[in-house]
């Protein structure tokens, strides 16, 4: 093997990213290209009266307009919920409405606001509480005439559960009982925005012999090739969908949206290309965000603070459409307890329906949000057993034996080593000073910690493919669905390739786009899978080549196969390495002397599908969902004004159970990253809703987020116990920067406060409300 792996590379897209000659979605434009302006809902839940296009459809430039009367499809990724366009009515505010295909966005944005649309409000429902209770307005009438594309999805017609998921582990009466200590806390997390840099854009064109060319920035280009084939009922084959660079994702852009009103602006058009393209205003109001979540927590342990039971319910405000959503539920679900050893476990997860915008997959998939949750309840658990915040979590950490809250039995090999990772960040955040230190002029430092696991939670069929041919000089070529949109798995995967191959990663090249006529599949560049799917299947695409390179090799070198070694672009005898043929003389067939060449042309492919996961019991909750967990511990300290209530962040570490870091220094700037994210989310982010379901935060102005200068200094350490089935031992960590770092945050401003800080994001006025309210004091 080589030494390629656990080194740093330069990844593949940076100098076209930073000469600026990197090109996304929008940046390159057809010939005779339409352009399109949405008309969207202005009340969140109401009748649709009238919608009445009568001076649109004679203004300047208009190509056709299109309503939900006349597209009344429906779609959804498990539960077929969601019109692309609202018919009948609409269930939040900035819904799609109607859409003017025109000859210049300019055009096409005067005839929208021409267009005027009649309705007939209804009572909103704007929290998951006003949702489950009895009697509240029905968000979905007909969910029961829904069609469920996934059989783990559970809508309950008559009500606002979209699905639900419930776990039941060992005896709570046990666990109850042998509580010496019970806590009991509420919490409350808003719904915010992904704001990726590149906002949604899709483009559709389709030609005379029926071939529809999408051209997206999308996470999912073979999802968006089936569900237009399913739709509208098109040959498969004849749907082609082109992703090239993507401007972040970070799970927002997984969801098939844009690409569906793009075919249809297209087909309405005549087939001419058309682009659908959001600014950032209907970025945040209109495309789905993160989820909202209300929760309840109730933990019990001995008096020295070992874990004997718990209780939550997770509500998940999955806003006007399900999307992802039941399996964010199912998600949080099937990881409630944190990495920690509980045996009596009981865990009811709702995916709710509201008037709020939809949401969808968001880094860490849930796992931010609970993880809230749990980590503030057992911080104010350790608080009440009087034990040290560090030592809770290493007395009750997960470990070799353990079963998860699904009963899948606990290895060092699918889960790592947690306490390794408490233990590093012990020394990394010099925890022995205290978790609170006074400073003088009435401020203080505080540190907080919080602990993560995830697994990912992939359909049972998952796969990936991937394609390795030759060029005539030896060098090679990677083909692979994988997206790039900034997270580096084309660089992992060529450097992965480029140690098992025992060669320089600087003669593997890489198509940054994905073209699903070209490449094979990959179900989605989504839940930092990338490196355990796709390399699984790069890795047997290697495996093939070598064997077809040695067979060749053998032919020529006279030699048996089993003496033959591969490495620096050759074929070499193991014990006479000397004796050697190079890849450009063996990957397009052994030429002999006579001119007589045999073997063809060299092409090694390879493929995989997630193994030994399926569907949980419905009852129990009993099941394998995930491949493997990742497991960390985070701290954040900060600096904090008792008098003002201001704070200022310091330091933010992480420690990381990565199995083995591919590349380091990029393992380490996707955990910085994700942990910036995870602080701007718990410091400032969210959407405010009006008392009629209006989202009021629909610009950068109002919708705020972590700045630089604002940022803390960043420490990410690695543990690296191997998984034993991916490929070099490396476990998932894309995400995962993000998971703990709100609750390290709120529960080292609740230290620095005095105060129970359980919802986010936290603000200075939040906090002075909190202390107040403690003090007595009225708002």
């Amino acid at each position: 093997m080589g030494t390629t792996v656990g080194t740093r590379l330069e990844r593949r897209e940076a100098w076209e990213k930073v000469t600026g000659k990197a090109k996304y979605t929008a940046d390159t434009t057809a010939a005779g290209m339409l352009y399109t302006s949405l008309v969207t809902s202005t009340v969140a839940h109401g009748k649709i009266v009238n919608i009445d296009t009568t001076e649109a459809d004679h203004a300047a430039g208009v190509i056709s307009i299109l309503t939900g009367k006349r597209v009344s499809i429906l779609s959804g990724a498990l539960l077929e919920d969601r019109p692309p366009l609202a018919f009948e009515k609409v269930r939040y505010y900035g819904e799609p409405v109607a859409m003017v295909v025109a000859l210049a966005p300019e055009l096409a944005a005067a005839a929208a606001r021409l267009i005027a649309v009649e309705y007939e409000p209804l009572p909103a429902v704007g929290t998951v509480e006003q949702a489950l209770a009895p009697g509240a307005p029905l968000v979905h009438e007909k969910l029961g005439e829904y069609v469920v594309t996934a059989e783990d999805v559970s809508p309950e017609p008559g009500t606002n559960i979209a699905s639900s998921c419930k776990i039941r582990k060992g005896d709570m009466a046990v666990g109850w009982g042998a509580s010496e200590v019970v806590i009991e806390r509420h919490f409350s997390l808003p719904a915010s925005s992904h704001a990726a840099m590149e906002t949604h854009c899709a483009d559709c064109e389709i030609a005379a012999d029926g071939t529809v060319t999408v051209t997206t920035a999308s996470q999912s280009p073979y999802t968006v090739k089936k569900l237009l084939a399913k739709l509208f009922s098109l040959e498969e084959s004849k749907v082609i969908v082109k992703v090239p660079l993507v401007g972040g994702g970070y799970g927002g852009k997984s969801t098939v949206e844009l690409e569906i009103l793009a075919y249809l602006a297209s087909q309405a058009a005549g087939g001419r290309p058309v682009r659908v393209q959001f600014d950032r205003e209907q970025e945040l109001a209109t495309t789905p965000g993160r989820m909202a979540l209300e929760a309840d927590v109730k933990l019990g342990a001995t008096r020295d603070g070992l874990l004997q039971a718990a209780e939550y319910r997770f509500c998940l405000d999955t806003g006007a459409y399900s999307d992802i959503a039941p399996y964010m539920a199912k998600a949080m679900a099937v990881d409630c307890t944190g990495p920690y050893r509980l045996e009596n476990v009981s865990c009811d997860s709702l995916c709710v329906y509201t008037n709020h915008n939809y949401c969808t997959a968001f880094r860490g998939f849930s796992h931010e949000s609970f993880t809230f949750c749990i980590e503030r309840a057992l911080d104010e658990l350790a608080k009440a057993c009087g034990v040290d915040a560090l030592e809770i979590r290493r007395k009750n950490a997960v470990g070799e034996g353990d079963t998860s809250p699904t009963q899948v039995r606990i290895t060092r090999s699918n889960t790592g080593d947690l306490t390794a990772c408490l233990n590093q960040l012990e020394s990394m955040a010099n925890w022995q000073e205290g978790d609170l230190v006074d400073i003088g002029d009435n401020k203080v430092r505080a540190k907080g910690l919080a602990c993560l696991w995830k697994t990912p939670d992939p359909p049972s069929n998952a796969s990936a493919g991937a394609v390795i041919t030759f060029n005539s000089d030896g060098s090679l070529n990677l083909s692979t669905g994988v997206v790039e949109m900034g997270s580096g798995g084309q660089t992992s995967l060529v450097q992965m390739l480029a140690d098992k191959l025992n060669m320089e990663a600087s003669r593997i090249h890489v198509t940054l786009g994905v073209d699903t006529a070209l490449a094979p599949e990959y179900y989605k560049t989504v839940a930092s899978m990338t490196t355990y799917i796709a390399g699984r299947a790069v890795m047997q695409a290697a495996d093939d080549l070598v064997r077809q390179l040695k067979e060749r090799a053998a032919i020529a070198l006279r030699s048996p196969v089993e003496d033959l070694e591969c490495g620096g672009e050759k074929i070499y005898l193991r014990h006479l390495p000397e004796m050697a043929i190079g890849f450009q003389d063996l990957a397009f067939g052994v030429k002999y002397p006579d001119g007589n060449t045999v073997g063809g042309q060299v092409i090694g492919t390879g493929s995989f599908v997630v193994n030994h996961i399926g569907p949980l019991d419905p009852e129990s909750g009993k099941g394998k969902a995930g491949t493997a967990w990742t497991v960390g511990a985070q701290m954040v300290e900060v600096e904090y004004d008792r008098t003002e209530h201001t704070y200022r962040l310091i330091r933010a570490a992480t420690v990381m159970d990565v199995g083995r870091a591919i590349d380091p220094e990029l393992t380490a700037c996707l955990i910085r990253g994700g942990m910036s994210m995870g602080l701007s989310l718990a410091s400032r982010e969210m959407f405010h809703y009006s008392a009629d379901c209006k989202n009021e935060t629909t610009s950068l102005r109002t919708y705020k987020l972590l700045h630089f200068g604002q940022e803390p200094r960043y420490l990410v350490g690695f543990v690296e116990t191997p998984q034993q089935d991916a490929p070099f031992g490396c476990r998932a960590c894309s995400e995962h920067g993000i998971i703990g770092m709100p609750a390290a945050l709120g529960n080292a401003l609740s230290r620095a406060a005095d105060v129970e800080l359980n919802a986010l994001p936290i603000q200075p006025e939040n906090i002075w409300q909190a202390v107040r309210t403690q003090r007595g004091e009225k708002r």
